[in-house]
Order: C-alpha cells, then structure tokens, then sequence
C-alpha cells in the first residue's frame, strides 16, 4: 500500500478579492474592515487583495481627489488587516481601461483606436505619454503602502475593449512605430490590410505584434522600475492574463514579460481560466487546458494564483457545485494560491449579508487541502503532448482574413481528447497533436521531431504540412480542404464508417457509423502507399465521398494518424468514437503504451500526473449523469497497487474501492457531477520515463 501524505502537509490558500467603499467617516470603514477581518479568520482566508475602484464604483481612471479617497480607505484597511495577521495585496482595476460602458476620459489620454477606426471614449493607448506617466504614478503611490502585490488587470492587452471591433492598437501613435519599422508611412487602412490579408503571412504582420509587444514590454518595466523604488522592494506585480490564442494575437512574448515586470526576482500571475457564469459539466475540459498552457509558459519562478471567477457573485450567476469543481481544477494544476471572486463587490458590508458564502468557503476547504497536500507545486504532467508556439500567429497562412482567424493555440485538440478520456500536456511526449493552421508555426526541423514520435494530425494540419512538402512522412496527399458551402463544389459529407478489419471485430467498431454532417470542412485525403485506411467518409446517400482516417508508420520511426475532420472536437460524441479515438492514442503509442485511458461515461476528463515517485489520475465527470469510470491501463501490473480517493461536491473526500480486471479498473461507486476520482499509484522502473 501507499502512504498517505506523501507530498507534505502543503494547504490550500484563500487569497479574497473584496472591494471596501470610500466612506465619509472613517468609523464606517473600521467597522467593515473589523468584520472582514474576522471573516478571514473564520474561514481561514490567509490574503484580502483589495480591489480599487471597480467595476460599478468605477468612474474612469481615477486622480485628484478621488485618487485620495482611495488611498486613505485602502491605507486604512491595509493597516487593520495588516494588524490582524492577514496579508493585504491591492487590485487597481485599470491600466489601459477594460471597456467604456459609458464613461469618458477626464485625463487626456490618447485613446485606443480598433481596426476598423473606432475611438475609445475611456480607454488609453499603450504608447501615450500621458496614460504613460499615470500609470507608474498611480501604481508607485500605492506601492509606498507595501503591499504583498500590486495587480495588473487583464485589460494589461489589446484585444476585447469593449465597444472597440477586436480591440486597440491601431492608434496614430501607434502607427508611427510602425512606420518607422517598415521604412515608410502606413495608415490604419494598411496596416489593418497587411495584417489579415489571407494566404502567407505580410511581413507588417510581425512588424506590428513587434510594436505591440515592445510598446507593453516598455510600460511594465517601468511600472516594476517605479514600484520597486517606492516600495522600497517591498512589493511586487502580478499579471493578469487571458487565453494562449488571444494573447497570440498580439505577439506577446510571455517570458520576457514576466521579466520586465518581476522585482528582486518575484512576480506574480492570475491565469485565466474560469468564466463568469455556470457553464456545462464538460467546459471543464477546456479550464484544465488553460492551466496547463499557462504552466507551459510561466516561467517555474512565478507564482500562480488562479481566479475563481464570478460577477456579480450570487448563486444565480454561478452554483457552489460549479465554484466547487472550479477551485479543485485550479487546485489540481499545483496552484499557490485561489484568488477567490466570490463576494459583490458593488455593495457595502457584503461579508454580513452573504453567510452562504462563508458555507462554500468552510465546506470546499477539505477537498481543497487534500489536493494541495497530495499534488506538489511542481509537478510532471503526463499525456499527449499538445505543443505550441506562443508566435504561432506570425506564421500563420489565413483562409478569409481577419484578426480573429489569428487565434491559435491547442484548445481544440484539448477539448477533442480530454471529452473522451485521454490526457494531455503542455510538455514534449511519445504521442503529440496539432490541430488547425498551427501546423505553420513549427519549423521544419520541429515538423521532422513530431513526425519521428506519434503523432495525431487533424485534416488543416494535415493540409499545411502536405502543402509543406511532408505528405510522404504523413502517408498522404492532402491536395484540398472542401468546404461544406463552398460553391463550386460543396461538399455532401455526412457520416463516417469504421472500415479497417482488425477494428471491426477486435474492438466491436462494426457497424459503427460517426457523424460529420455539421463539419465546416473536410479534407480529401489521398492515401500514399503503406498508409492503413481506417475509416471512410459517405454522402447522406451511402456513396463513398472520400477517406475518413489514415495511420501509417514512416521512415523516421514515427507513426502519424490524420482525420479529415477539419473540426474534430465539434464531432457529436459516442462511446464508438471514444473506442475509434482510443485505439488511434494506443496505434500512435506503439509497442511501449504507456498511457491511461478512461472510459465508462461521456465526458470523463482525466488529469494526469507524476511527482515524487507517484503517478496520479484524477477523473472528473463533466456529465449531469452519474457514471463508474472505467480506467484502460496498458500494464496490468500498475492496477494492482492503486489507491483510490473521492471528492465530491462540498464534502470530505473519502477512501474508495476499485475492482480490477487484468488492465482495468473499474470504480465500485458512482462518480456524481463534478466529482473527482483520484487513482494513486507507484509506477515501476519500466513505467517511468
């Protein structure tokens, strides 16, 4: 048997966002931060980060005298939570302006300018001088106070300013670096052009992510110049992010942005990876990505503290069940902290009036403390690779033009594999998957690598790298992708029948007809000599339209699958596509499988890691309907020795039983909604790679 506690007595930590009112009588606010205070000691809450006028107190960027309002109730507060042995961070809610929602700029700042010429009313450009000056003023003023960290919002960006189309960046200043990049004069007109004019990438592509990324490289290493001189290197910053593919757009360069913000070597990062509002069960798929793209590219220095998102906090907005999962997810990931948004913050006195939240709080706190006592901070995660390029964007050859169709990053992949019980990383792996027009952003000698281990293409990345040059290491020509609309020649794909013999009886495959009747595309796929066809893809009238899904094993050693699906993770699900989509991962794995696939239920996602000698298997059921996960293991061996653990919703997690049968594992109860089930085991030397 295991031992327990075998990563150390490691706690979860509340880290509550709450925003304090600036009242006329300081008397009101001591009676506010006296009550929070014992909240915080009630519910075990280690750090208030204050927010500073935000959201529905937030009037523009605030000066004067309403600057000094702020100052003295978060001086106050910070002294008497200080006092009561709480750490105090602060969360200014502006740097360049979320969106207008009716507010004006007061200040005079150069406003952001959209693609397509929109002016901000109240939200800034990175390259003003004067928003410039503001911003390192605002910040080193508070800074003085010493706080733990000093928070840059997520509108530390250019995209999504609401009501800016895309977002800002197209401004006149703006554009003179440009200029002065591409040798001559270019307006907004051109540059918009350049940037998203379909085919190859323009060389004004890269010219303006350059702008872009030098312009906030600039603004964040002085605003860690200015905090650090008047904190005296007491505090430091934290960065808000938000998704690989929207941050792609923009050319942001992730490692040398925490450099320019860190101080004394530390910095902070609140990765998005949560949204606002209840969402389905299976959503969950796409968080635990998130988290796992962010790991890839935060350097392992900086501290990660995930926001439990919700606005405005009620259960109407969100259920505890969901809040629950949610802070578990970001629990699993090795987080530092969880940056809990779980209070209003447009009301006074909110900790009195909202007692069910302490009741989430108190009664999320065991399932929380199991895992950050069992998932070390550092860990390897384990799966199938899922690599990226944060420049991705800069290489990409577009289809119809548009900023939006430079958002890349592996999240459908992620979502393609993780619904159907097959784990992923962010790190290098034996099996890797490229999806979409990312297949352009490698280099060649990076294409050559993937295709030397396995490798799982969908039909865009399939196209690009036969368009490429390395059809005859895929096993396939890929002359085109046919759109279903196109009007030429639209394409009448409907379903996909399973048609290699050894899947027919072997794994009970026959019969088994997919849908692709709601695919935007497809590819057509031409089989090279040595290819295995494994599937073929009808018309709504049974003819053969073209091949469905290929393997084959080329002259580096390597073993490719391609799919024609040009969406596969938009594919209706079944438990036939799961079984296809599994022997594909083992196919691909070759004659060293290693990994763990779990089936018994739709949308069981699957979390996989190793530290400290342990591998360990979370499962997290992202369906309404109850199910008894059901774990394929290539190595019967490692079944014997497991240990398993439930947490379910708001409850303490409790010891397990599982049966095994040869490879698998079968759970002896019903994994409910949002649960996890949690198999520990110790790999033996074979198994470790």
């Amino acid at each position: 048997m295991l031992e327990h506690h075998t990563a150390g007595h490691r706690r979860a930590r509340y880290h509550l966002r709450y925003q304090i009112h600036p009242a006329h009588d300081p008397a009101q606010t001591r009676a506010e931060v006296e009550q929070l205070a014992k909240t915080c000691e009630d519910l075990e809450i280690a750090e208030v980060v204050l927010l500073l006028a935000a959201e529905d107190v937030h009037d523009g960027h605030p000066a004067g005298a309403e600057e000094d309002r702020w100052f003295e109730t978060v001086a106050l507060a910070q002294t008497m939570l200080g006092g009561a042995g709480i750490e105090v961070s602060l969360n200014p809610w502006v740097t360049v302006g979320h969106a207008d929602r009716g507010r004006l700029d007061r200040l005079g700042f150069a406003p952001m300018v959209s693609p397509e010429g929109r002016v901000a009313a109240a939200q800034a450009s990175f390259a003003c001088p004067r928003w410039r000056a503001w911003v390192a003023g605002h910040y080193g003023r508070f800074a003085e106070l010493g706080f733990r960290v000093l928070w840059l919002e997520d509108d530390f960006r250019y995209h999504n300013h609401s009501p800016l189309d895309w977002g800002g960046g197209f401004e006149p200043l703006m554009l003179e670096r440009l200029s002065e990049l591409a040798g001559e004069p270019v307006i907004r007109q051109r540059a918009v052009e350049a940037m998203t004019q379909p085919g190859p990438p323009h060389p004004w592509r890269a010219l303006m992510q350059e702008v872009w990324r030098t312009a906030q490289l600039e603004v964040a290493e002085l605003l860690s110049t200015e905090v650090e001189r008047r904190s005296a290197g007491r505090s430091q910053l934290g960065l808000m992010s938000s998704r690989l593919d929207t941050h792609a757009v923009e050319g942001r360069d992730w490692a040398a942005l925490f450099d320019a913000l860190s101080i004394r070597g530390r910095v902070s990062q609140r990765p998005h990876f949560a949204w606002y509002n209840d969402m389905p069960g299976h959503a969950l798929s796409g968080q635990l990505w998130l988290l796992e793209g962010q790991r890839r590219v935060r350097p392992a220095s900086v501290q990660s503290e995930p926001e439990i998102e919700n606005w405005p906090y009620t259960t109407w907005a969100k259920s505890d069940v969901q809040t629950w999962s949610e802070m578990t997810t970001a629990q699993f990931a090795g987080s530092d902290a969880l940056l809990l948004n779980v209070y209003p913050n447009h009301e006074r006195h909110v900790v009195e009036r909202y007692p069910q939240i302490g009741r989430l709080l108190r009664d999320s706190r065991p399932a929380l403390d199991w895992i950050a006592e069992h998932y070390p901070r550092e860990f390897e995660s384990w799966g199938v690779g899922l690599p990226f390029r944060p420049d991705a964007s800069a290489h990409l050859h577009t289809h119809r033009g548009g900023l939006s169709e430079l958002e890349v990053d592996p999240s459908p992949a992620a979502n393609f594999l993780l619904r159907y019980g097959v784990p992923i990383t962010a790190d290098p792996a034996p099996v890797q998957a490229v999806f979409g027009p990312q297949a352009w952003a490698f280099s060649d000698d990076e294409v050559r690598e993937l295709l030397s281990r396995g490798l799982l293409l969908d039909g865009v990345a399939a196209h690009v790298l036969c368009r490429r040059g390395f059809g005859p290491l895929l096993g396939v020509d890929v002359p085109e992708l046919v759109d279903r609309e196109q009007p030429a020649q639209p394409g009448p794909y409907a379903r996909e029948r399973v048609v290699a013999a050894e899947l027919l009886g072997e794994f009970d495959l026959e019969h088994t007809m997919l849908s692709v009747n709601v695919q935007p595309a497809m590819a057509r796929i031409e089989p090279l000599p040595g290819a295995e066809i494994w599937t073929e893809v009808l018309g709504a009238d049974g003819t053969r339209w073209g091949t469905g899904r290929t393997v084959f094993r080329n002259e580096l050693g390597g073993r490719v699958a391609v799919l024609a699906a040009t969406a596969p993770d938009e594919m209706p699900g079944s438990d036939q596509a799961q079984a296809l989509l599994h022997q594909t991962v083992r196919y691909l794995e070759g004659t060293n499988p290693e990994l763990p696939l779990v089936g018994g239920g739709p949308f069981l996602i699957p979390h996989l890691s190793r530290a400290g000698g342990i591998a360990r298997l979370a499962i997290t059921n992202g369906s309404a309907d109850p199910a008894r996960p059901v774990v394929d293991f290539p190595a019967a061996a490692i079944a014997s020795r497991l240990r398993a653990t439930t947490l379910a919703p708001l409850a303490v997690p409790e010891a397990e039983s599982a049966s095994v049968d040869g490879p698998r594992v079968h759970a002896d109860a019903e994994l409910g909604h949002r649960g996890w089930l949690v198999l520990e085991w110790k790999p033996t030397h074979d198994e470790v790679r």
